[in-house]
């Protein structure tokens, strides 16, 4: 997993104040009575069971339509197919544009109740009238990603939670996938659908296309991020996408002094030290808070490295999207850049 600037500041379980519940149930018997009796077009309610990962068996009278979730799981359960009105998390830019974890998400007609980490309107969200709530967790289900901890008792005190285990230390993009789309079928999703079957396809062939490429070209690859002061060299064993790239036969460099204080993540490097590795593919992190090929070019050392001199250089998703047609289009570029990259070392 590549550097995150919260994360890293906190830790990847934030380590937040608690709080309490109190103050917000009133509002939201107020605001969600008139939802209890909703019906679909049948005038029949359709009950909602799930098993999620904390693990929590969920059994709703009704299947929930005023949905609240993580910005990235709302995109991975639109992708197949569910519509999902209201986010927390990273969701629009300061232009108003989507962010990536937005995916394909219709971000101006969305409720968003918090856009940065920390933040969420928990009065908002109360009056809203939310239904359930949806996010991941990484490992430890008490920490709900992007539920700040001082509100996460108010928050979660409303309505039924289910979570997903985007990391337990071994699972893999493809496994998360999958969970995603159990989810959205207890949601109403059809994967038979042509939309669906058509993604199902492109990922299957991205797939394919990766492991084809990792065994014809077997280049060294080194997933990194890039800071003003730091150049981070991530640890292929501690993100679900790596793990996946790995077992399809990429070869992700492994940092010999990963840095124990923040999880074993990454090694922090200085820039003078950037050439440490030989790497002939650099999978760099893609998202706002890391500096791009445009902003690093000002870096005498970064323009030193063989790979950046050669163009063998393509951007990473740090964060995965977790639909089959989301997750396509990462793997697809690591493929095709693969397979077009030079051995240098």
């Amino acid at each position: 997993m590549a550097i995150d600037a919260d994360k890293a500041t906190l830790g990847r379980r934030a380590l937040l104040a608690g709080g309490s519940a109190l103050g917000l149930t009133g509002t939201l018997a107020a605001c969600g009575a008139a939802e209890e009796g909703s019906e679909t077009g049948t005038g029949e309610t359709d009950a909602w069971k799930f098993q999620d990962d904390q693990p929590v068996d969920i059994d709703m009278d009704h299947t929930p339509t005023k949905i609240v979730a993580f910005t990235g799981m709302a995109a991975a359960l639109y992708d197949f197919g569910i519509e999902v009105p209201a986010v927390f998390g990273p969701t629009t830019n300061e232009d108003g544009t989507a962010t990536s974890q937005a995916g394909n998400l219709p971000v101006a007609d969305l409720e968003v109740f918090g856009n940065v980490y920390g933040e969420f309107d928990v009065e908002a969200y109360a009056a809203w009238g939310p239904e359930a709530l949806l996010t991941h967790f990484y490992g430890d289900p008490a920490t709900l990603w992007y539920v700040p901890e001082e509100s996460k008792d108010q928050i979660t005190g409303i309505v039924e939670v289910a979570a997903l285990n985007v990391d337990d230390g071994a699972n893999t993009l493809d496994q998360i996938v999958t969970r995603h789309s159990e989810l959205a079928v207890s949601l109403g999703a059809d994967l038979e659908s042509d939309a669906n079957v058509a993604n199902k396809e492109r990922y299957d062939a991205a797939v394919a296309a990766l492991q084809e490429a990792a065994a014809a070209n077997p280049v060294r690859v080194l997933a990194c991020s890039a800071a003003a002061e730091i150049f981070y060299a991530s640890n292929p064993a501690t993100g679900n996408d790596m793990r996946f790239f790995v077992e399809l036969g990429v070869d992700i460099i492994v940092p010999d002094a990963l840095d124990a204080a923040t999880g074993d993540y990454y090694e922090l490097l200085s820039w003078e030290n950037a050439d440490k590795y030989d790497a002939d593919l650099l999978l760099l992190d893609s998202r706002v808070q890391a500096l791009q090929p445009e902003a690093l070019a000002e870096f005498p050392t970064w323009n030193a490295l063989p790979a950046v001199q050669a163009g063998q250089i393509v951007g990473w998703e740090a964060e995965p999207m977790y639909s089959w047609g989301l997750a396509a289009a990462s793997i697809e570029a690591l493929a095709a850049a693969i397979t077009n990259a030079e051995k240098l070392f």
